[in-house]
């Protein structure tokens, strides 16, 4: 074969499903015909808040996405035989899961455990595991903390998990979904806020549930200017700021230094969870969903079909849709 359907960003806001050609593997590679994708809040902000300049598009078939499981047919690595299932997680310059086939490098697939349940839990392995990757980093202690998460995207409902899996005391979400919302208390959330733009609700609510304190950690998993100053607005003194969210612009955006540095809050970036060698955060998020110590069974509420990527950008875009996770089938 030579040809394969795959969805193509041809200018902004707008992703088409076309024929395009196969990327043919190199030494290490293999080829991945694909069962099923998922979309993540990071290929929402490359469609819909895309930063590429006019001659960059259209962009490579397949691209954005990056979250995937399938089985491979090809392999150039003695890691991977044809016939495995796996888990791709591809970096940068090989995020193509939005079509028939991917070639990526074997590192970045992980063999699929036994399950019994269909191959869409495992699928949210992918997201799980940048979310695990993400605490992991800053070494975070849990026990008994208040813990604010800003957005209830796939991501921010796996933080609320982990939280408390973790040993949070209280932990207080904020979205602007209501389906999203409803669905926060399954994955750990204790109270779940309808958001606004100034932030006045959430900051409410975590200062009614610490005493007055403030959060000792907040998650930020939108990439929004807003959510990014409420952020620092909620934490409290000595406390923790994750930034997790893809942001949807690249020009400066301002925040309230003062209240950063009068709380001494410590904060981090973080992204390219595939930049662990040895993969074991995406390892331990299929252990967990695998062994159903997590239940990602009402995670996903959409499934489309790849010719429909439009409308399923869209359905995971708009918050006054009942969308959660949304996947594309092949």
């Amino acid at each position: 074969m030579d040809k394969m359907r795959a969805a193509r960003l041809v200018e902004p806001l707008n992703m088409v499903c076309e024929d395009a050609d196969l990327f043919e593997p190199k030494a290490g590679e293999v080829v991945v015909k694909n069962h099923m994708a998922a979309i993540c809040g990071s290929d929402l902000h490359q469609v819909f808040f895309s930063t590429k300049r006019a001659e960059e598009f259209p962009g490579e078939p397949g691209w954005p996405g990056h979250e995937g499981v399938g089985e491979v047919i090809e392999s150039l690595d003695d890691s991977l035989k044809v016939g495995d299932r796996v888990l791709t997680v591809p970096g940068g310059g090989f995020q193509r899961c939005f079509a028939d086939y991917q070639t990526l490098p074997a590192s970045w697939c992980l063999k699929l455990p036994n399950y019994d349940g269909p191959v869409e839990d495992l699928l949210m392995a992918q997201q799980f595991g940048t979310t695990i990757y993400a605490l992991r980093r800053g070494n975070l202690d849990f026990v008994g903390k208040t813990v604010a998460i800003l957005g209830q995207g796939s991501a921010g409902m796996f933080f609320a998990w982990l939280a408390k899996h973790y040993g949070a005391e209280t932990v207080i979400v904020s979205d602007l979904s209501p389906a999203r919302l409803a669905q926060s208390p399954v994955f750990g959330a204790d109270i779940a806020i309808q958001g606004d733009k100034e932030g006045r609700a959430i900051k409410e609510a975590v200062m009614d549930s610490s005493n007055g304190r403030g959060a000792d950690i907040v998650v930020e998993a939108v990439g929004r200017e807003e959510t990014i100053g409420q952020a620092i607005d909620v934490t409290g003194i000595r406390g923790d700021v994750v930034f997790f969210g893809l942001p949807d612009t690249k020009k400066d955006i301002a925040f309230n230094y003062w209240k950063y540095f009068m709380k001494q809050i410590r904060m981090y970036a973080v992204v390219n969870a595939q930049a662990e060698a040895d993969m074991s955060s995406f390892h331990k998020a299929l252990d967990w969903i695998a062994r159903r110590e997590i239940d990602v069974t009402k995670m996903v509420s959409h499934r489309l079909p790849l010719e429909s990527i439009g409308q399923a950008l869209t359905l995971a875009h708009e918050r006054d849709e009942d969308a959660l996770k949304v996947t594309l089938t092949f």
